[in-house]
Parts: structure tokens; C-alpha cells; sequence
């Protein structure tokens, strides 16, 4: 199967929870509603076309900025798949607005999420819902703010930690 048939599949499933789709340079890409991205990750996975078993990654993109997106979600939560059976890959994004980063997690379907969403909510803020174990991943917990926001002060000073005597 084709990057085009897997979007169509998707396209019948979701329906107006599908927001649009590209295959620029060849990578195959839904935009998915946040409403509609497990619905569309669990179809994708357990589909026998598809069978996208593997959550390769989950990240993230800061579109402050961005010429030609000042209207739009600032945010997009990133799921890259893999189908290992049938060696195709699919990339779905999901937009989240600044003043609602929230997105269902995806634990429940790969267990690797666990650390991709943590990842995820220590460098940009955006929450998942139902995440069982949601905290600071590679910053320690006192640190201040989101460092891979485009709007994070660079200067910006954080407070000092050291051992606890």
C-alpha cells in the first residue's frame, strides 16, 4: 500500500476529524484534530492494511513566527510511524494552540510514549492528558520554563541547585 491509499484510509475513518494531508518530498502527512488523533493512531495501528506497530518518534513544533502561520496553532504535536510488516511509514500532526497544549496521550498504545511525552512537555509545555507519569525528563525540576519555545529567553537565569546536605 501506497502513502496515498494509507491517507485515504485515514480520510474514511476520521472524516472532518482528518484536517488535511501532503505528501511533500514523498513523506505522507495527516493532520489530525486533537479530538480524533487516538481514534486515528489506534486505526492505525491495528488496521491489518496498515499495522503501524512501531511509534518511531513524538515530538514537537514551535511555529512562533512562522511567516504564513501568525493565524494559525502555534504548536503541532509530531507522531512519526513505522509498520514494520508491511514497511511503510506515515507522519500524523496534531495543532494545539498556546492557550490549550493539551493532547490525549498515547501510552495506552506504545509504552514508549511514556518517555517521548515527557520529553515532549519538558522542552515545549504540552501537556497529555491521562499521561501517567508526567514530569521533567531532562531538566531538573526547579528549571523555569520550556527551552525549545521560540519565545524562552536565551539570557534568561535559572535557580541554582546543588547536593543536599
Amino acid at each position: 500500500m501506497d502513502g496515498q491509499a494509507i491517507l485515504a484510509r485515514l480520510e474514511t475513518r476520521l472524516g472532518a476529524r482528518l484536517l488535511g494531508t501532503h505528501d511533500h518530498r514523498g513523506d505522507h502527512t495527516a493532520i489530525v484534530a486533537r479530538e480524533g488523533i487516538i481514534e486515528a493512531l489506534t486505526f492505525s495501528r491495528d488496521e491489518s492494511d496498515l499495522r503501524f506497530n512501531v511509534l518511531m518518534d513524538l515530538t514537537a513544533v514551535d511555529y512562533l513566527k512562522l511567516p504564513g502561520r501568525e493565524d494559525g496553532p502555534r504548536f503541532d504535536v509530531v507522531y512519526h510511524l513505522y509498520s514494520i510488516p508491511h514497511n511503510h511509514r506515515i507522519r500524523l500532526k496534531v495543532p494545539v494552540e498556546q492557550d490549550d497544549p493539551v493532547v490525549p496521550t498515547a501510552t495506552s498504545l506504545w509504552p514508549i510514549a511514556n518517555w517521548l511525552e515527557r520529553e515532549v512537555w519538558d522542552m515545549f509545555g504540552i501537556r497529555f492528558a491521562g499521561h501517567p507519569d508526567l514530569r521533567r525528563l531532562l531538566m531538573y525540576e526547579e528549571f523555569e520554563g520550556h527551552p525549545l519555545r521560540k519565545d524562552y529567553p536565551i539570557e534568561r537565569r535559572q535557580p541554582l541547585i546543588g547536593p543536599k546536605v
